[in-house]
């Protein structure tokens, strides 16, 4: 008896072995992009920044599927140089009916869900690389917090609604950028303030028009930002904008604060026909948290973007761009600028 017992033990052992190992194990794949560039700026302060410019990320990506239907998977993204935040993101996720988790060092759902103004070219006018070739202000109407250590939810769409909602607790580990003068992620020291972000999307399409609006918010330390934005495709054509108000104290604990409140927007269109594509976009910016003079200021710029799909995963990209950034208590500075160069994915 006590053999047969021993026995059938072991057969129901190796069933459950047997159903634990029905997925897949978890295979890493690699992708990225590289992007180079080559631009000349003019500005009324200060000599052109640089004449080439590079962007590359290795990317490595795995998941499985659980016998119950849950994907379960990781993203780390190396930056391709050496850089101060050498591993951009790294996240687990878990997708299901339930929705998706994400877990880990990645930006907020606020940041990720921000609809902006459509826009084909390497410069833009919106989280873009203005900054990189003139010394302006950089209008961002998305969330600057960033990748922290964070916990994030995305319900399942819904009738083409979706909301997300992300937590960076006060580990003193948000916002760290610095040790003994060098600018590097630490994971340990910071501001030490809750992040906490929400989104709501909706994407819809209605007759061959096709409809994304979003809204998007952040808490972190004293204070708020808010934003939203909204794209409308019709035939060829992208026509869309954003906008987002940052309090004085958004990231500061109490007694602290910027300058200024922040307001800021950016609204373009653009036409896809084929291979090619080409937008017009407009920013502009009343800002309370710059780098020069007083902190405050406000800043128009304009970017004319080109793109031509070349092949599989190879596109020219130029841009063509004007800025006018008037800074309280510091010069002024205006100037364009022209750059173009290969973007690459894989």
């Amino acid at each position: 008896m006590k053999k047969i017992l021993i026995a059938s033990s072991a057969l129901v052992a190796a069933a459950f072995a047997g159903q634990a190992q029905a997925s897949e194990p978890i295979k890493m794949s690699v992708g990225g992009y590289m992007n180079q560039w080559a631009g000349f700026a003019d500005q009324e302060v200060g000599d052109r920044n640089n004449a080439f410019q590079s962007d590359t990320e290795i990317h490595f990506k795995g998941s499985t599927t659980l016998d119950n239907g849950i994907e379960v998977g990781a993203v780390v993204e190396l930056e391709g140089e050496t850089s101060s935040d050498q591993i951009d993101e790294q996240y687990l996720y878990v997708s299901g009916n339930f929705g998706r988790i994400e877990m880990g060092k990645n930006d907020s759902a606020a940041d990720s869900m921000q609809i902006v103004a459509p826009a084909v070219g390497p410069v833009g006018v919106n989280d873009g690389d203005l900054d990189i070739w003139v010394n302006s202000y950089l209008i961002d109407t998305t969330i600057p917090t960033g990748d922290q250590n964070r916990v994030t939810y995305f319900t399942p769409s819904l009738g083409g609604f979706r909301a997300g909602v992300s937590f960076a607790d006060d580990s003193n580990r948000n916002g760290a950028t610095e040790i003994g003068g060098t600018s590097t992620y630490n994971n340990v020291s910071g501001s030490g303030d809750n992040i906490v972000s929400g989104a709501l999307e909706y994407m819809g399409d209605f007759n061959g028009i096709s409809l994304g609006v979003s809204a998007i918010g952040e808490n972190w330390g004293e204070g708020n930002l808010v934003g939203g934005g909204l794209n409308v495709g019709f035939g060829n054509f992208t026509v869309g904008g954003s906008y987002s108000h940052t309090d004085d104290d958004y990231g500061f604990s109490e007694g602290s604060r910027n300058p200024d409140d922040t307001d800021q927007f950016d609204v373009g269109v653009s036409y896809e026909m084929d291979a090619a594509a080409v937008s017009l976009t407009y920013g502009y910016a009343e800002y309370g948290n710059g780098s020069r003079g007083n902190g405050t200021g406000e800043i128009s710029t304009a970017d004319l973007g080109l793109a031509y799909t070349l092949g599989a995963g190879v596109a020219w990209k130029s841009s063509i761009f004007w800025f006018d950034d008037e800074v309280d208590g510091a010069e002024d500075n205006d100037g364009y600028g022209v750059v173009t160069g290969l973007a690459l994915t894989f």
